[in-house]
């Protein structure tokens, strides 16, 4: 190795174009992973991607949401926008160390070595649950650029195997990585701040939760369905709850309309309030039909709510035996799995048991720790 490389620390650019609007899963795994970066290896030099390099790490504000939203509705615009963020990225002359790309596809940023983030297979296993325009995207893009890639994580050993077949390289270029919760803001909360948050977001005084962007994927037709097949009487007691942006595509949004003011829907929360709303949820209802991991589960049970889960793809493997398992392509199943947990006690009790107990075992300092060995493993660097 030669004295430029002895004398100066390891350089290291990450593509943090999320964090510039509302905060999705994507955006906040790259959120809480700087944050520990920084904690846990400050002897890296780090470089983050806005369609410019800077030091500083951006979060965006209500005129960047708004920018953002108006590019989102005019297809040839979100096109284009891609595309200026790899053209800049290219003309940048500088070359890092590394470059973690935590998005899916690596932009051509010069790079000794590259490490990227594939966080799931959706767009190639359920096409028709993204848009058009994204599908063809991907095609274009993905399979080209992820191969030039170092190493791969993936959020879970389910998503390496998926990545070890569809991407065809070898299993041990792939680390599985789970993602963590935030355990100070994810936890369980006195009484007065739960009143506060409810009066707050005019919640009712018991609710069935669903948390997640409302998408084809999300399988939000059959929740509904499912709650609308529930008994009268717990009908009458259990209103549904919605949190999440409009994705895209339609949910049996006849049924809920009949079903009239038992079913609310809360657009983006930050997290303070999620963690509010999962603490005030008599349950979470999560019967995707695809999912890389799985965060709205892990959360919940952080926060002592009781969970109904799909046992499909990463949930189980995310989950272990601290949720009620059901077919999402079934509605009874998914129905009688929340009719459980919202009127059996004791198996309520034992599920929020279990789940604190799970939960703990998922930190981002973990995963944090997990990604950094494998830059160390790319690099050669050692950790001070």
């Amino acid at each position: 190795m030669d004295d430029l490389h002895r004398t100066r620390p390891t350089r290291i650019a990450i593509d943090t174009l999320p964090l510039l609007g509302q905060l999705s899963g994507v955006g906040r795994y790259i959120q809480e992973l700087i944050h520990q970066f920084g904690r846990l290896s400050p002897q890296y030099e780090y470089f983050y991607y806005y369609g410019y390099f800077s030091r500083r790490v951006l979060l965006g504000g209500k005129s960047v949401h708004g920018i953002k939203d108006f590019v989102a509705k005019v297809p040839f615009l979100r096109t284009g926008v891609r595309g200026l963020r790899g053209t800049v990225a290219k003309y940048h002359r500088e070359e890092f160390d590394l470059y973690f790309e935590p998005n899916f596809i690596p932009l051509d940023i010069r790079a000794k070595s590259i490490v990227t983030t594939v966080h799931d297979f959706s767009f190639a296993r359920f096409p028709e649950a993204h848009p058009k325009e994204r599908v063809r995207y991907f095609a274009k893009n993905f399979l080209r650029n992820v191969r030039r890639s170092t190493r791969v994580i993936t959020d879970s050993s389910y998503t390496k195997n998926e990545a070890t077949e569809y991407l065809d390289i070898a299993a041990e270029m792939i680390t599985p990585i789970h993602l963590g919760v935030d355990h100070d803001v994810f936890k369980t909360y006195p009484r007065e701040a739960l009143d506060i948050c409810r009066r707050e977001l005019s919640l009712p005084e018991r609710f069935l939760l669903f948390v997640g962007t409302r998408e084809p994927r999300k399988n939000l037709g059959r929740l509904i369905q499912a709650y609308a097949e529930l008994p009268e009487c717990v009908q009458q007691e259990y209103n549904l709850v919605l949190v999440g942006p409009r994705g895209w595509g339609e949910s049996d949004w006849v049924t809920a309309k009949k079903l009239g003011k038992r079913v609310m829907v809360l657009q983006y929360l930050d997290m303070q309030r999620l963690a509010l709303t999962y603490n005030l949820a008599s349950a979470l209802a999560y019967p995707s039909l695809y999912e890389g991991f799985g965060l709205p589960p892990l959360e919940a049970m952080a926060c002592g709510c009781p969970v109904v889960a799909s046992h499909v793809a990463s949930l189980p493997e995310v989950c272990g035996d601290a949720v009620c398992y059901v077919d999402p392509k079934e509605v009874q199943s998914i129905a009688g799995g929340i009719n459980r947990v919202l009127t059996d006690d004791e198996f309520r009790r034992c599920l929020i048991q279990k789940g604190l107990e799970r939960a703990r075992l998922f930190t981002w300092e973990k995963t944090a720790r997990e990604t950094l060995a494998v830059f160390e493993q790319v690099v050669g660097a050692k950790r001070y």
